[in-house]
């Protein structure tokens, strides 16, 4: 490779990373829409909360239901990697589970809209069993680093949690008046031992 070669290569290299970037920025941008306005809010909506142009959204998914696939499995990576991030980094892994169970809580405010999307889609079987196996093991690492600490009783399952939350969060779609985070809070002081509280 000649040393006239290598310049071509970095444009190249420069151009997938804004890509990557406006793909990352538009995932954001349309959960956040989604969670306000619903998973049929408007395309340029999203792409205006993205700072991109709606040929940037439709390159990138150029179906609805491509792009609610994508912000479905970008929100549970970003569940899934913020479980042990806060485990490292909170005082306490009680309070880690806390605010991990916040944003599941997000995840699930938004979710519940995709879902009626994708549920006509053959692959939302797939899309469930891949959140659980990301996000099941998240659960149970919070729930026994808690449990170790004395800081919540032990004998949780993490798929009972998170189901349990899940069904908490469901009439939101429904009715605005109704704010799951308290009967979730509820849920969470039901687990706690008595001493961490």
């Amino acid at each position: 490779m000649s040393p006239a070669d290598q310049p071509a290569k970095a444009p190249s290299r420069s151009k997938r990373a804004d890509a990557l970037r406006n793909q990352q920025a538009l995932l954001t941008a349309a959960a956040e829409v989604f969670a306000t306005s619903g998973i049929d809010a408007p395309i340029r909506e999203i792409a205006t909360r993205a700072g991109v142009g709606i040929g940037t959204i439709y390159r990138h998914f150029p179906t609805r239901a491509d792009l609610a696939v994508a912000v479905y499995r970008h929100q549970v990576e970003a569940c899934a990697e913020a479980g042990p991030a806060l485990l490292a980094g909170t005082g306490s892994p009680l309070a880690a589970l806390r605010r991990w169970v916040d944003l599941f809580v997000d995840f699930l405010v938004t979710k519940h809209g995709l879902a009626n999307t994708m549920q006509s889609d053959s692959g939302f079987d797939a899309l469930h069993a891949y959140f659980l196996d990301r996000l099941v093991p998240v659960c149970a690492q919070l729930l026994d680093a808690a449990a170790t600490a004395g800081e919540i009783k032990p004998g949780t399952h993490a798929y009972e949690l998170m189901r349990g939350i899940g069904n908490l969060c469901i009439g939101r779609d429904s009715d605005p008046r109704y704010d799951p985070r308290r009967l979730v809070e509820l849920l969470l002081k039901g687990l706690e031992q008595p001493q961490s509280r």
